[in-house]
This record gives C-alpha cells, structure tokens and sequence, in this order.
C-alpha cells in the first residue's frame, strides 16, 4: 500500500479497469445473436494479469466468476505465456480439463500482449444453449456423467495470431442443434475479447507500464486488506446449517449440504464436512463454481462494495471432502451444479446468520436456478431451435423488510427473455406470465412471490425438458417466520388431462396447442407472522399478493 495511497487515485483506477470490462460486455450482448445472451444476458466477462489474478469483472453472473477464474488458470496450467502469439485466442469448456462450471458455459480467453510480452488477459464466458448430448439444451437433472452433458473442450487454440481456425469452429459449432447460432456467437465472444485488449493497450500508453502494474499490485493488496478488516470486526466463533436438494436428480430423499463458517481472527474458514456424497445426477458442483459461491456469499454478506477480484481470495479458507457433493470426481455430471450452488449459498447464508447481527441476516429465497427448455422445429422455414430459460421466484424476507418478488438471487443475475422476443424467435405462445399469489412466506415481514409461467407449443413436436428443485421442500423462514411456498410443474394446466411432472423431466414432446406450467417458490418469511403490521396485510389481502383464504388457484 505504499505506492497508491490516494483514495481518488485508487477509485479512479479501479473504474477505468471496471469501463473496460463493462464496454467488452456491452460488444458481447450488443452483439450476439442468440436470446440466451443478447436478450437474457447470461454471460459475463473479466480483467486478469499475467498470473492469473482476476483484476475486475463486469456486474453480470456471479456464478460465472468461476468460469472465468479457472478458465484463466487452466490457460496458463496448458501454455507457458512464452507460446502464445499476440493474436491468439483459447476455446474451453470442461469442468475437469479446463476449470469450467459446466459444458454450456464457453469461455474464451485472450493474451494481451505489450511490448512483446503478455501482460494480461481479457475472457470472457457465455452460457449457450446447445453444445450437443442426447437431451437439448444439453443438461438434465438425470444425467448420470460428463458423457451426456455435451462437447467437451479442453483448452485448445481457437484464434492462432489473429487467424480464425474456421475448420475448429465448424466442429463445435456442428456439435449443437443450432450450429449457425454456436458459429456466431462464438466469433463475437473473440471480437469481445479483442476490444479489451484495444482498452487495456490504450490504457498502458496513457499510464505507463509500470505504474498500471504497481496500481494493479496495490488494488488486490488494497482489497485483501479491506476484506480481513471486515472479517477482523465479527466476534470469533462457528456456526453450522444445512441446505437440502429434493433429490439427487434420479430419486431418493432430500440430500444435505452442510456448511461450517468459522471466524479466527481475519481469516474465515467455510467447511462443508458433512454434506452428502456425489450425487448420481448432473447436480454435482465442480471446484470453480464451488469457490464463486462461496466469494459471493463472502461479499455479498460482509461489503457488498468490495472490489471483484483476487484480492478477496486471500482470507477465505475452504475446506472440502473429495467424492462428496460439492468435490466431485471423474466423470460425475455437473450440468445443473447452478441449482446445487444456490444451495450452498443457503447454507452459508444460514451459517453466517448466527454470526452476523439480526440486521444483516436475510430468510432463505427460493434459491433455486429453474431452468425449463423447449426445442422443436421453427415457427416458419427449416431448422430447430432451442430456446431455454432459467426463472426467478420470491427473495427471502429481511429484518426490515418483505422479500423482493419474481427475481433471480445469489448465484444468477439474468434478465428475463420477454414475451415479444420469445414468441417471435420460437415455435412458442406464452398463456400466463404472472406472480403465484401467497407463495411467499407469512413473517413479520413477507417473503417474495414466486413466478408462473405457462407456454404453449403451437407445432408439433416440440420437445420439452426442466431441472428444478424446491418442489418438496419450501424456504425456511427466519427468526419465527415461516417457509415459502414449494414449487410446481403442471402439463397441460386447467384442462381434463391436467398432469403434475417431476422437477428433474426431460424430452417430453408435447403436441401443437399443449401447455406446461411452471410456478417457481416463494422466499421464507422473517420474523412471528402476528407482529406483521395490519396495513401491509391489507395492502397485501387488496393486491391479491395474498389469497383470503386458502390455496390461490393461479
């Protein structure tokens, strides 16, 4: 800290690192051609150094922190930076050979080089929505290893000096349904990639080397000061809780996820001792996603306003056993590890809270990354298309306050696909798009509402699959409030063939004009339901936030 001791310096520095990583972001959706990104958002990028330390990732998907920081590593762990070529660009996805989350989410990663050298690396991950396997989409719950979750790629050379390998690309992107939509996105991933490297050169002719590597230096330093500062200011101690699955995505009973946080002076030790074995479906969570959880929750619950980047690493100690749910092995599948994560986060929200005064602590949100998929042949003209979305539901209450309704939490931060896009883009009608009245729970403060959507098909078939979870057990509510109400999926809702599916269905195909129905929980209540205030109930009762009584039919 001896070198960038202004504060304003220190701001100013840490924006202009910030605008590079946001203008990348705004080329990739600006860009893009599919609604998973262009639309829906689900992509991320980030700054690193020639080490492999994060040094600023824009505000997009928590999750995908993990992505980014093992593809990096992986990168460098494959070619010493004296191979790569001023030019180049890598391609991966796999969670075992190239530190990924999961295979849709493909990371590129680019070398800056100045003055001959790599300084840096700008990278980026989008989420898309097909690379291969049996089922589209290429994730089910049911998946019972990495050989049903689509095209794995190691690290491998995409961009070799500014050339294009167009035979490669033609592979990955042939590996999809929607090879066309793969190919494109794909490039603009590259062209991403290649605008940070113009922002971080122009940055270093106007700085000077030295001084951006000094202010680089002393930002993490910076930042891991900040962090064991907040750590240093709670009481010593240890708190447990456990977090449940429905199932371990085949069947069977609710599987736990345990977390131990302990606080020893500035350092914080989060163990998950205790949590259940591997899991024989795709929910699994591989060590990059496992570490984005838990710097979120980390972040998110001791200084929202913490700097996003390695420095906040240094203090957090994570303790795992191997072969269990959250240290898989070899090939386990790990395609929907986002749910699983929005289950860890619970679980460490719930540890932190004995930890934490009352006004930090938050009730338990749906936690949960719904994810439903249809595929089938396009609305007019050949070819298939699959369209896939993860849904929101209701945000845990707070001391002070209800829980936001219909809203992504923790680990995902996607914006919806609306209607308009989603009926011009697919085979697809939408019937309902609503809030499931009651579905938060009742608390001196209200848990969030939860979402239902109801889609028709309006072809023949189209092939529809969901992983979900929820649809068992409710958000536990806090300090006397009371649970969140559990999730559904209905086929065909409000007709005479009326059928409830499991949360883990895969390639159903549905006829022209049937429906399914997805209304995701409710977030817990805070606090004894009597202590609610007579005029929010009303408010509630007018709204129709909350039935009269019983059950609301949606």
């Amino acid at each position: 800290m001896s070198r960038l001791v202004d504060p304003i310096a220190m701001e100013v520095f840490s924006n202009r690192l910030l605008s590079i990583t946001e203008d990348m972001g705004s080329t990739l959706i600006r860009s893009s051609f599919s609604t998973n990104i262009k639309e829906r958002k689900d992509c991320s990028v980030g700054l690193f150094d020639s080490h492999g330390r994060l040094i600023a990732q824009a505000s997009h998907i928590p999750l995908h922190l993990g992505s980014l920081l093992g593809s990096v590593q992986a990168v460098l762990a494959r070619y010493a930076t004296d191979r790569m070529c001023d030019g180049d660009a890598f391609v991966l996805n796999d969670p075992y050979l190239a530190g990924g989350t999961h295979m849709p989410d493909i990371s590129i990663v680019t070398p800056v080089f100045i003055d001959g050298t790599v300084r840096a690396f700008a990278a980026n991950v989008g989420h898309h929505s097909d690379v291969g396997g049996p089922v589209p989409g290429s994730i089910s719950g049911r998946a019972r290893s990495v050989f049903e979750e689509g095209l794995r790629l190691p690290v491998i050379r995409l961009v070799r000096g500014g050339e294009l390998d167009e035979d490669l690309l033609a592979l990955i992107a042939h590996n999809s349904r929607d090879p066309d939509e793969r190919s494109l996105d794909l490039k603009v991933q590259v062209a991403a990639n290649a605008r940070g490297v113009t922002l971080m050169r122009e940055l270093v002719d106007r700085t000077g080397l030295a001084a951006v590597t000094e202010a680089t230096d002393d930002l993490l330093a910076y930042t891991a000061r900040r962090l064991r500062n907040r750590v240093r200011a709670m009481a010593d101690g240890q708190s447990s809780f456990t977090a449940y699955l429905d199932d371990d995505g085949i069947d069977g009973d609710p599987v736990p996820i345990r977390a131990t946080v302990t606080v020893h002076n500035d350092t914080l030790t989060t163990d998950f001792t205790g949590t259940a074995p591997a899991t024989r479906g795709a929910f699994n969570v591989p060590e990059s996603a496992l570490r984005a959880t838990v710097y979120y929750t980390v972040k998110t619950l001791l200084d929202p306003e913490l700097l996003p980047n390695s420095g906040m690493f240094d203090c957090i100690e994570i303790r795992t056993e191997p072969g269990t749910l959250v240290d898989p092995q070899f090939p386990a599948a790990v395609g929907a590890r986002s749910i699983t994560c929005n289950k860890v986060a619970r679980a460490l929200f719930g540890a932190f809270a004995e930890l934490l005064p009352p006004d930090r602590a938050m009730a338990a949100s749906h936690d949960s990354v719904p994810a439903i998929i249809f595929s089938g042949p396009r609305r007019t003209g050949d070819g298939s298309f699959v369209y896939l979305e993860t849904i929101g539901g209701g945000m845990g209450a707070r001391s002070d306050a209800d829980g936001m309704e219909a809203i992504h939490v923790h680990l995902t931060n996607t914006s919806n696909l609306p209607t308009e896009a989603l009926e011009n883009e697919y085979a697809l009608l939408v019937d309902e798009y609503a809030l499931v009245p009651g579905s938060g729970g009742a608390g001196r403060h209200r848990g969030g509402l939860g979402i239902a959507r109801q889609i028709r098909a309006v072809r023949d078939g189209v092939i529809f699959s969901v992983r979900s979870d929820g649809h068992l057990l409710g958000a536990p509510g806090l300090a006397g409030g009371k649970p969140g109400r559990t999730a559904r999926l209905i086929r065909n809702f409000g007709t005479d063939r009326e059928e409830e599916l499991s949360s883990k269905t895969a390639s159903i195909v549905l006829a022209a004009g049937e429906t399914v129905r997805i209304e995701t929980g409710g977030g817990g209540g805070y606090g004894d339901p009597a202590e609610r205030d007579p005029a929010a109930v009303t408010a509630d009762l007018r709204s129709g936030k909350v039935p009269a009584l019983g059950r609301a039919k949606s």
